[in-house]
């Protein structure tokens, strides 16, 4: 990871080229340039706290937006304290493909990986 943009600050967000090219991609299908991949971190799932992706051309009054690889990550403030210093990946291997979060602010992730106790 030599791009700058991948590497998460202590304070912040980042995005490695393998999610940006498939957000790309999911915004492309959509026929929306308007369109960004939100990022939120809700109560519930088998740790304690989930991750959420969705694709939204809505910029909310308390959201943080930043660019990555000629895409928008998108996340509110709530979730933005839960997610500092973190990375969001796209992963393939043979169990299937998905966007990930790398946090090191989890203190534990349940098997399937959208989940986390902090």
């Amino acid at each position: 990871m030599s791009d700058t943009d991948t590497l998460a600050p202590a304070t912040g967000l980042a995005m490695t080229e393998s999610a940006a090219r498939r957000v790309h991609t999911l915004i492309t299908q959509e026929g929306n340039p308007d369109l960004m991949l939100r990022l939120t971190v809700s109560g519930g799932g088998c740790s304690g706290f989930q991750y959420g992706f969705d694709l939204d051309a809505a910029v909310n009054d308390d959201d943080t937006v930043r660019e990555f690889h000629g895409v928008r990550l998108v996340v509110d403030e709530a979730s933005l304290d839960l997610l500092q210093g973190s990375v969001v990946d796209y992963v393939e291997d043979l169990m299937g493909a998905a966007f990930v979060v790398k946090n090191p602010n989890a203190t534990s992730t349940c098997g399937c990986g959208s989940s986390f106790a902090i």
